[in-house]
């Protein structure tokens, strides 16, 4: 099957998580994307898991795109990817606010010679006003949102900010960027208008706070009911008895249909009121009996219930097998599994290509395909450094 962005020719100017996220999907339906890198690449190619020098986290966000690397910092290189910017459908950029603009490939100067350009910017506080100069990385953008003190408002116990190790602002700000250059595409193809998207990651992290937000403005008077781990024989599971449905299924899951008429549990208030007390008798339950066994009861009685697994053990699920929701992908060090697309289509492609492209890997063959440029040509401009391939070792 052919790709939703079969033809779209995307000037990807990313690095580390956020941007390259949004640009791997654009791959995966089909854009020809281009990852513009300078001559020590993207950070992310020397973090590790690293196999051979080779990154698999960079791996997962960069297959199926192809690597042109440029030393911008030379005006022929600028002039070189003023040219592809002329020609792109699309163009990614994540650097800090005004960087794009010095370089000569902001959106005013961009939209000059393309006016039909599909711009998005993403960083952490957007393009203008007096937050957009501050540096950001997921972490900062937690913290300054509130999630982390909200997160912490829902640990027991605790008096500091959980630690951080999951970059939720940049998985989620790659996401949404995703949805509206396709949205801006749509808009393109019916009005023939391009567009500039200022995407930032703060304003995504309010997006996912949908309950917080609200409460921030309209304090309850009880905490809301938290859903913790049940403590198994060998291990824990989580169970959601959220709906009245969901409570009788539960209770007679677990061998108390009486529940369903103790006046504690009769009611969502009344439930909520005595929520930790549930949690409670369900740990008892629960206590003598293996997750597996926790986890199977729940689940043939109609209740939302899951064992916690490692990402190891999720990846090799049933589940994980029968949704593709992994591929194999290979790199210079070999083949190694990537999170699929996370949707599917039934009347086109999604899925994640499977290779991974070395530095500057495609530099000629881009500049040649999307220039017109001849062997002469390219021959000089490695010669002069504007162009860089990782077997000359010229690039780090």
């Amino acid at each position: 099957m052919t790709g939703a962005l079969d033809g779209t020719f995307v000037l990807d100017f990313t690095a580390m998580m956020a941007g390259p996220y949004c640009t791997r999907l654009l791959a995966d339906l089909g854009a020809d994307v281009v990852k513009v890198e300078p001559p020590e690449g993207d950070h992310i190619r020397k973090r590790p898991p690293l196999r051979d020098g080779q990154s698999a986290y960079f791996g997962n966000l960069n297959c199926g795109k192809r690597s042109m690397c440029v030393d911008l910092r030379k005006e022929a290189g600028r002039e070189l990817v003023r040219a592809l910017a002329a020609r792109a459908d699309v163009i990614v950029e994540n650097f800090r606010p005004g960087v794009m603009g010095r370089l000569g490939l902001g959106y005013e100067s961009v939209r000059g010679t393309n006016p039909g350009i599909v711009y998005c910017s993403i960083s952490g506080f957007g393009q203008r006003g007096r937050f957009a100069a501050r540096p950001a990385y997921a972490p900062v953008v937690h913290a300054a949102s509130g999630y982390d003190l909200a997160n912490l408002s829902y640990q027991d116990g605790l008096t500091r900010p959980l630690k951080t190790g999951l970059f939720i602002a940049d998985v989620l700000a790659g996401a949404l960027a995703f949805g509206a250059v396709n949205a801006a595409l749509a808009r393109r193809a019916a009005t023939g208008d391009g567009e500039h998207i200022d995407l930032a990651l703060m304003d995504a992290m309010f997006g996912l706070m949908v309950y917080e937000c609200m409460e921030a403005q309209f304090p309850v008077e009880r905490r809301r009911p938290l859903y913790r781990a049940v403590r198994a024989r060998d291990g824990f599971v989580i169970v959601a008895p959220v709906s009245a449905n969901n409570f009788d299924a539960m209770a007679r899951a677990v061998g108390h249909p009486e529940w369903a008429a103790d006046p504690r549990f009769a009611t969502a208030e009344a439930r909520e009121h005595h929520w930790g007390l549930l949690m409670d008798l369900l740990d008892e339950w629960a206590g003598a009996r293996s997750a597996a066994e926790c986890e199977a009861v729940m689940t043939a009685g109609g209740v939302p219930c899951s064992r916690y697994h490692t990402v190891g053990e999720a990846m090799r699920s049933e589940y994980a097998e029968e949704r593709h929701a992994f591929v194999t992908v290979a790199d210079r060090a070999g083949s190694f599994r990537v999170p699929n697309t996370p949707f599917k289509l039934a009347k086109g492609r999604a899925g994640a290509r499977d290779w991974v492209a070395a530095l500057g890997e495609h530099s000629a063959a881009v500049a040649a395909e999307r220039l017109g440029l001849r062997q002469a040509e390219l021959d000089r401009l490695f010669e002069e450094g504007v162009l860089f391939t990782e077997e000359e070792k010229k690039c780090a």
